[in-house]
């Protein structure tokens, strides 16, 4: 079982920065993807940000140009960076990684437990 843990959420302004971190309990050696989503009240939960095993990374249109996320493989752990923050951020962040299991060759996804991001002024 593989648990991960958020941290980086908080209260800012409009205009604001925060960077949220997601780190795993263990070492994954066969991670297929990880990302970023969040759901808003009364919302769906929406994908804002994902990067591939290949670092190939895909955002969602109401954040291009405004978050980054980035991994670091030896660690663990993946990272967004968001700047410009807008009102319409406000929501719970999860963290996901899908993991190729190596006994089954089946793909899991492993969820963080959420981190509540509120802009407001």
């Amino acid at each position: 079982q593989v648990q991960l843990v958020e941290s980086g959420g908080g209260l800012v302004q409009p205009g604001g920065t925060l960077r949220l971190s997601c780190t795993a309990s263990r070492s994954i050696n066969s991670i297929i993807s990880m990302g970023w989503y969040r759901q808003a009240l009364g919302n769906q939960r929406e994908m804002i940000a994902t990067i591939t095993d290949a670092g190939i990374r895909n955002y969602a249109d109401s954040v291009k140009g405004r978050f980054t996320i980035s991994r670091d493989n030896a660690k663990s752990t993946v990272y967004l960076q968001m700047d410009s923050l807008k009102s319409e951020d406000t929501a719970v962040y999860y963290c996901k990684v899908r993991i190729r299991e190596i006994i089954t060759l089946s793909t899991s996804d492993y969820w963080g437990q959420g981190t509540q991001v509120t802009v407001s002024s």
